[in-house]
């Protein structure tokens, strides 16, 4: 039985505010070459490798590619928080232990797939409980997520 707490999901009536993304606007930040140590700075930090678009390296198929807005707490030990954009690839086909955005009985959810020992859909929230998938619900993954982009503040 699920949480009466709120489930990381939207409505159906929702998916127009599905964004793809647009190729005709990239952007280009500068890549610095090193990694950022958690601890002091490293005296090559200014060295620059290369520019980054964000684009290039969210999305590897651009025409099954959309961004979602998440709702919710039930997905907050996998990095997903209240209000982070997922970036959902439809070509991609889901497996056992994927992220997907699935439909619901008209529901769309953020969740993990699980297939073995039976259909299910996982939260990362101990305060969540799995979503047992039967024969007789209407049920589609319409993508996996494949990144979280989420503000630190």
């Amino acid at each position: 039985m699920e949480s009466p707490q709120r489930q990381m999901s939207f409505k159906a009536n929702e998916q127009a505010n599905a964004l793809r993304p647009n190729p005709e606007r990239s952007f280009s930040a500068p890549l610095f070459g090193n990694y950022v140590p958690a601890g002091f700075p490293s005296p090559t930090m200014n060295y620059k490798e290369e520019s980054l678009d964000l684009n290039d390296l969210c999305v590897q198929h651009p025409t099954a590619t959309y961004y979602v807005r998440a709702s919710g707490e039930s997905m907050l030990d996998a990095g997903i928080h209240d209000k982070d954009i997922l970036v959902v690839d439809r070509s991609i086909r889901a497996n056992d232990g994927d992220i997907v955005v699935a439909a619901l009985n008209g529901d769309f959810t953020v969740k993990v797939l699980r297939t073995l020992p039976n259909l299910t859909l996982d939260p990362r929230n101990d305060a969540y409980d799995p979503i047992i998938i039967s024969d007789n619900d209407d049920f589609d993954i319409f993508g996996v997520v494949t990144f979280v982009v989420h503000s630190t503040y």
